[in-house]
């Protein structure tokens, strides 16, 4: 299939680029003894779960729906997979089936652990039960990804902890980290086991959870190696990783095509995607997404500023310069748009949800996946 005939927007996820991501993320856990597994929340398109399976040891999953994607799409590649379940809150018509469905559940406070642990063992005696706490301490970049900040509802603080849990507990969650390096690890580590080490002695696991930017350039994974083995030889426990931008990223990258220009003031060009329904995070961190082929303003001889074909006044990726000027047609790349992008779509003024494009290892192009009105009609009533 020809790229140039397929309909913009969509994003294109390239399997050699993911495959590089999975090796390095295999090499992490060859030389350090944990286990990585991947985030839905971050990295859910399925129709690459043949190959990330071949290397990662299962999924972590937010809820029922995410648990039964990984149990269905991604087991059947891997039948020794595991599938670890956390939720903020369990809801109580879900609790059954995601306890069939799941090696692991998280639960979040001692609330929803004293409510559902001895149900969930009944259904599956098998499964691992662990804790998520609150170590109250990160270095995220951004509040709105910081979940340790003041009044946080993620995860049991040291002051909130039942003791009676641990005679039930296999495993300690916590999760603090958002795009960081090695430092901010160490850093959350030191507070973590300074507040909980004492209840280490007869667990099974500790999941250091995502935020890990182990396969971008210039991150210490020499340095984050040496902390999981450390970690393991002073604890004698697992240790699990759950990142989900380190398995997307720079695998791929959105397509659009300009729809109109004009000039208000300064020259504006109408896309035919959305910052707001489809590359949220630019606006949620906020932070600007590359473009191929441009510069930041005035950098190159002719600027644009890049809007959405939506309604909402601030959906806008950026300004942009450019070596020629933007025509109606032209097609528009957006690098790195393979994470946290197409799993927080939405339909917000009936927009087209973009396609899905899987560049195979071979080199073919496979159009996975088109969106078309009905997707948007049954999200209504």
């Amino acid at each position: 299939m020809n790229l140039e005939s397929i309909e913009t927007p969509y994003y294109l996820c390239d399997e050699k680029l993911l495959e590089k991501n999975l090796k390095i993320l295999d090499d992490v856990q060859k030389r350090s003894g944990a286990k990585i597994i991947v985030a839905l929340k971050g990295f859910a398109m399925f129709s690459t779960f043949p190959l990330v399976a071949q290397y990662l040891y299962g999924c972590t999953a937010s809820g029922l729906y995410e648990a039964r994607l990984a149990k269905e799409e991604f087991c059947k590649y891997n039948e020794n997979a595991e599938v670890h379940t956390y939720s903020v809150a369990f809801r109580e018509n879900e609790i059954e089936e995601i306890a069939k469905v799941s090696n692991h559940i998280v639960f979040n406070s001692p609330n929803q652990f004293n409510k559902f642990v001895l149900k969930v063992k009944e259904i599956n005696p098998k499964i691992h039960i662990s804790l998520r706490v609150n170590p109250e301490y990160s270095s995220a970049p951004s509040d709105i990804y910081n979940p340790c900040g003041v009044y946080s509802r993620l995860g049991t603080s040291l002051s909130n902890i039942d003791e009676n849990m641990f005679q039930y507990l296999d495993g300690l969650n916590f999760h603090a980290l958002c795009e960081e390096n090695t430092d901010a690890l160490e850093a959350v580590l030191s507070v973590f086991e300074e507040k909980f080490s004492k209840y280490f002695k007869n667990l099974k696991y500790i999941n250091f959870g995502g935020g890990h930017h182990i396969t971008k350039k210039g991150y210490d994974i020499d340095r984050l190696i040496w902390i999981i083995k450390e970690f393991i030889k002073k604890y004698d426990v697992n240790v699990y990783l759950e990142p989900g931008e380190a398995v997307g990223w720079e695998t791929g990258y959105l397509v659009s095509t300009v729809l109109d220009v004009f000039e208000n003031g300064m020259n504006i060009a109408i896309l035919d995607t959305s910052a707001e329904a489809h590359m949220p995070d630019t606006l949620a961190m906020p932070y600007r997404a590359d473009v191929r082929g441009a510069g930041v303003s005035g950098e190159k001889k002719y600027t644009y500023r890049l809007g959405g074909n939506t309604c909402l006044a601030g959906d806008i990726m950026g300004d942009y310069s450019f070596d020629k000027p933007l025509t109606v047609g032209k097609r528009i790349i957006f690098e790195d748009q393979i994470h946290y992008t197409f799993v927080k779509n939405t339909t917000f003024n009936g927009i087209k949800l973009p396609s899905l494009v899987l560049k195979k290892l071979d080199g073919s192009v496979e159009l996975v996946k088109e969106f078309g009105y009905e997707d948007y009609r049954n999200r209504l009533s």
